[in-house]
């Protein structure tokens, strides 16, 4: 893999790490005003297990060079700290692959034997979808490979496929239109909620309002994929065009979409970071460090 795509998931963990801990900080009390009046919360900011998995995915494809299932079950589960807001599930599946389970059983096993459709696979993907911005058909697939450790269920790995191909097209180089870029996205989502969702987004790219938006397409509040994704492909499309002040304002629009702010703003900052400049410094100094153990 090109240093130039190494550079692009660099790029694409680091402003998911700045929009996770932005978007987290919408869950303390008191940050009303700082959405209502555009003004940023004040440091330290913390990312969540949105970052520390996302930052799994960038080390195992940095050693391995692809998604090897096994390393990165691993380092999901050697890294886990239930203190990033973890879910029950993960948290249960996570503990038991450190004890010696086995993740291909455990992760079939949630829910009943249907596995999750919840939006862990898709946070942690964007950096992914931009190590493999030259093959969008492998970035699928290794999308596919990275989400099914965790989330077996068909509609949490579409959303996983979404978010990784929104990013590998966002990667690469010369102009960027959202009709386009829906349509690729779209080509490579299996059929079921996610891909009618993405279309309807799609639809919608006429929409000023991120709220009017959230409204229909939901912004994460059910934590699944297909209430998370389709919000998170729209507004990381409305604002790819656009770099001077692109990624501030797409990550105000995720947190007016209220939901799953940590997550939403985690996509659509994984996505804008494969292709923009990184955020202002004004918002990266707020943000603690990423680990020194994910190698970015």
């Amino acid at each position: 893999m090109s240093t130039d795509h190494h550079d692009a998931a660099r790029r694409s963990l680091a402003a998911l790490a700045v929009g996770d801990a932005f978007g987290s900080q919408f869950f303390v009390p008191g940050t009303r005003t700082h959405l209502a009046e555009h003004t940023l919360p004040p440091a330290p900011w913390q990312w969540t297990d949105d970052t520390e998995m996302a930052c799994s995915v960038y080390r195992v494809l940095v050693e391995q060079g692809r998604v090897d299932q096994d390393a990165l079950a691993a380092s999901f589960a050697a890294h886990h700290d239930f203190d990033r807001g973890y879910g029950p599930a993960t948290t249960r599946m996570l503990r038991q692959v450190r004890e010696g389970g086995d993740w291909r059983d455990l992760a079939a096993r949630l829910f009943e034997g249907r596995g999750s459709f919840g939006n862990g696979a898709a946070m942690r993907v964007a950096p992914l979808g931009a190590w493999f911005s030259t093959d969008t058909a492998v970035a699928a697939e290794q999308a596919a490979r990275s989400a099914t450790i965790t989330h077996t269920h068909p509609e949490a790995v579409a959303g996983a496929v979404a978010v990784a191909v929104a990013a590998a097209v966002a990667a690469r180089d010369g102009e960027l239109k959202p009709g386009p870029f829906f349509d690729e996205v779209i080509a490579h989502v299996p059929r079921g909620l996610v891909h009618d969702g993405l279309g309807y987004a799609r639809l919608l790219l006429t929409v000023r309002d991120p709220r009017t938006a959230a409204h229909h397409l939901g912004s994460g509040q059910r934590v699944s994929a297909q209430d998370t994704v389709p919000f998170t492909v729209w507004a990381a499309a409305k604002h790819l065009a656009v770099r001077e002040g692109s990624f501030e304002a797409a990550m105000w629009d995720a947190v007016s979409g209220g939901g799953d702010a940590d997550t939403t703003c985690a996509i659509i900052g994984g996505i804008l970071g494969a292709r923009l400049p990184p955020p202002p410094e004004s918002w990266r100094s707020r943000v603690e460090a990423l680990p020194a153990w994910s190698g970015a």
